[in-house]
């Protein structure tokens, strides 16, 4: 029997599989709390909540996006299913731009976060410090970059869902049930 935590060559393994559904619900999560929280006036009860949180989830999404690629970059891919040679490219390209835009998310996010010279507090378990000394248009590009980074994000995972259901749907191969956990029989 294949080990169900570790990716094979036919199937993605259990951490795979839970780092991509957790970090994806938790990243869009984000989005929208981003959005939420723009529009807040000063005397809203989570005016000042929602910041330390989204800025504590951010830190602790940056540390499962290293985690990831180091578990990525240490198993097994499962070999793709499609038999079109540009799909295959377009799959790679549209992973790597996530991926992009993931870490360009994480680390705006901390120049922002930071560009008062102060650190952020990880939900009272551990403080991440400035490195940087306070930066007013710093924190400014950073809030820009920052907001088209998830911008483009958010169009890259709708694309994402897209291919992911077209493949389920229209060309009806397994990609997309193998990152839902379902046994596909392919092992490897």
């Amino acid at each position: 029997m294949a080990n169900r935590f570790t990716n094979s060559t036919g199937q993605y393994g259990w951490v795979s599989i839970i780092l991509h559904w957790s970090m994806a619900s938790a990243l869009v999560g984000m989005y929208f709390l981003g959005d939420y929280m723009v529009g807040l006036d000063y005397y809203h009860v989570w005016y000042h909540r929602a910041p330390a949180f989204h800025k504590a989830v951010g830190i602790t999404l940056g540390l499962l996006l290293a985690l990831r690629i180091a578990w990525n970059f240490g198993q097994a891919r499962p070999v793709p299913l499609d038999k079109d040679r540009r799909l295959r490219i377009l799959a790679k390209l549209g992973h790597v731009a996530l991926y992009l835009l993931m870490l360009v998310i994480v680390l705006s996010g901390y120049l922002i976060s930071t560009a008062k010279g102060q650190g952020i507090d990880v939900f009272g378990l551990f403080f991440i410090p400035a490195l940087f000394p306070d930066n007013a248009a710093r924190g400014e590009i950073a809030g820009q970059v920052h907001g088209i980074g998830n911008s483009l994000f958010m169009v890259m995972v709708l694309l994402h869902g897209a291919a992911a259901l077209l493949h389920h749907f229209i060309l009806k191969d397994l990609t997309l049930v193998r990152m839902l956990g379902v046994k596909t029989g392919i092992s490897k």
